[in-house]
């Protein structure tokens, strides 16, 4: 049996919080209050690299679901306000959280790495219902280290870590980003939550919730 790893590095959406809460809450809240920012905002840093007219560029952004850093940031700034005004809470899968503390506290080094801002991350682990969590991850990646199908990303990802990719375990529900993941030499394990409706790949690991990762890669568990 091999070691188990040192370090994991989970994505967020279908695999610590139901994909319905991102695309029916967090999603549409956002697009709500768009046009009242880029009114807010008009001319402003945050909008720079978003081609005019902008709340057109960025509702057809929205639309296509493109991992775009531009509008990540932006959707991040608006659910922050949601967030702080307390208009929104993270729904969190009931199994992640006693699994990410024993982890931690069991020594293993915790990552997330998600296309939605870094900001926006720690805002869905810190605003959530199982309470703060961000204490609990030694770092956080976005888009602004490759995208999440590029295998480079995830080197750069072990570069900014300083672990070696061997190291290291990648939990996705997406099979795309695990083939990337595994390109660059991380271990791979597929979360195939029935409520999202996730297909199993036959490529990689697979676990129904994170109390499967931990008993499949010898990892500290209750």
């Amino acid at each position: 049996m091999s070691l188990p790893p040192a370090a994991i590095v989970t994505d967020i959406e279908g695999t610590t919080m139901p994909i319905d809460f991102v695309h029916q809450t967090l999603f549409p809240y956002a697009r709500a209050r768009l046009a009242a920012f880029c009114a807010a905002n008009r001319g402003r840093p945050v909008l720079a690299d978003v081609p005019e007219p902008a709340l057109d560029t960025l509702l057809g952004w929205m639309d296509r679901d493109e991992k775009i850093t531009a509008l990540k940031t932006i959707q991040g700034l608006i659910w922050e306000e949601g967030y702080r005004a307390g208009t929104l809470k993270s729904v969190i899968y009931p199994d992640v959280a006693p699994s990410l503390k024993r982890w931690s506290h069991g020594g293993l080094r915790l990552f997330v790495y998600s296309s939605g801002s870094v900001p926006a991350q720690k805002l869905l682990f810190g605003h959530s219902d199982a309470g703060d969590l961000t204490a609990l991850f030694a770092g956080f990646f976005d888009t602004a280290v490759g995208p999440k199908r590029d295998p480079a990303s995830y080197a750069a990802i072990c570069r900014g870590a300083g672990l070696a990719p061997g190291g290291m375990l990648f939990l996705s529900d997406v099979a795309a980003e695990l083939d990337a993941a595994r390109a660059a030499g991380l271990r791979t394990c597929q979360l195939v939550r029935p409520q999202d409706g996730t297909r199993p790949s036959p490529d990689h690991d697979t676990a129904a919730d994170f109390a499967e990762v931990a008993a499949k890669y010898g990892l500290p568990h209750g």
